[in-house]
């Protein structure tokens, strides 16, 4: 039962990461009369409280911080407060995650595995809890090739480092508890920025493409790591948010998975040339080998951010289609699309080249006018 005076109460973990950030915003715009708890690591909560009271007067007076951690019992929270959040508490989102590849095992493994397990016990306790909105990935299918549907889960598929794995395993979880726990599991596929501003947290993923092209001199033609044509979908940070948010508000939700994905993905090709285009740059005709392309990839200034370099040239390369009709038939309702790649890449290239300006500039002094393309680590 909510709190008297909201219509709603709603618990996000992983705050104040990006994308638990954008995901209180949402829902602060979009649902006038909810009360947001958040539980904030305690060395994260300078930065959590920088960010509430940022906001307006009305919002803030709407968000409460809890200082905790997924990874303990009772998400490490107090006996009354673990008490009040199971009375009042009607939507979870479930933010807090190890979702970069380079990540240690064993870290990887306590806040994806051990951190799920927790917020499903707080889950199982909660009086009236509509929906566990788990944040998941459609990396969890690994190596597979071909379609993954959205009900498919082990399928004897091997992973391209301890993120992909432990994620599964937390979705095993997941599926065991969609017994008793009204629970639905989002599979977002490669993630970008904000399709309007840009935004983004960390320089990974498809950004080390960017990189890659930014780096290269202006009048060499920039040959293609692999072949180019796999699909390679890709999914901006505000579509993610809405389409999460909607699912959770869905009486079909609980017990489903869904992927959120481009239902018209762009080859891996296309995506280079319009990056290319975007940055400046011209894209070669032909392609390098996968194995040449994780040396390039070592490139001086972007080696420190591809921890997993295998992981990111065999996403490139790996021919999957996710197939998505349960997220359709919920978000074709709610009038949520993925805008196309085609829309907002000049966006995403623009906001990655005043990311490196900015960087250069605050290194000139120190490094002088040869300054390289030496970015913040992706992880801060």
């Amino acid at each position: 039962m909510s709190r008297p005076g909201y219509d709603s109460v709603v618990l996000i973990t992983g705050f104040p990461s990006f994308v638990a950030k954008r995901m209180l915003h949402h829902l602060l715009a979009s649902e006038p009369r909810t009360l947001v708890y958040a539980v904030v690591l305690a060395k994260s909560w300078a930065q959590a409280s920088t960010e509430r009271d940022a906001l307006p007067a009305p919002d803030r007076e709407r968000v409460v911080l809890l200082e905790g951690d997924v990874t303990a019992m009772d998400l490490g929270l107090s006996g009354a407060e673990f008490r009040q959040l199971t009375r009042e508490v009607d939507r979870i989102h479930h933010l807090a995650y190890m979702g970069h590849a380079g990540a240690d095992r064993s870290a990887a493994h306590d806040l994806n595995v051990v951190g799920t397990a927790e917020v499903i016990e707080l889950a199982r306790a909660c009086a009236s809890l509509q929906c566990l909105v788990h944040q998941s990935t459609a990396f969890v299918s690994g190596d597979r090739t071909g379609t993954v549907y959205e009900d498919d889960l082990e399928a004897g598929q091997t992973f391209r480092n301890p993120v992909e794995e432990t994620r599964m395993r937390a979705e095993v979880l997941v599926r065991r508890a969609m017994r008793h726990v009204p629970v639905a599991v989002i599979r977002p596929t490669t993630v970008v920025g904000d399709s309007v501003s840009g935004e983004i947290d960390r320089l990974d993923g498809l950004y080390l493409l960017v990189l890659l092209i930014m780096a290269a001199p202006p009048d060499i033609a920039i040959p293609m790591p692999g072949r180019g044509d796999v699909p390679l979908n890709i999914v901006p940070i505000d579509f993610v948010v809405r389409a999460a948010h909607a699912i959770g508000l869905h009486r079909l939700a609980p017990r489903r998975t869904f992927h959120i994905a481009d239902p018209h993905p762009l080859s891996a090709r296309r995506v280079f040339d319009l990056v290319a285009k975007a940055s400046g740059r011209r894209a070669a005709r032909g392609h390098i080998p996968s194995n040449l392309a994780k040396a390039l990839l070592r490139t001086p200034g972007i080696e420190r951010f591809l921890r997993s370099p295998r992981a990111f040239v065999e996403q490139l390369t790996t021919p999957v289609r996710y197939d998505a009709r349960n997220a359709d038939l919920v978000l074709a309702g709610a009038g949520i699309t993925c805008p196309p790649f085609e829309s907002y890449v000049d966006v995403l290239v623009g906001a990655v080249q005043d990311r490196v300006r900015e960087r250069r500039e605050r290194l000139e002094p120190e490094a002088g006018a040869d300054a390289d393309l030496d970015i913040e680590d992706p992880l801060s």
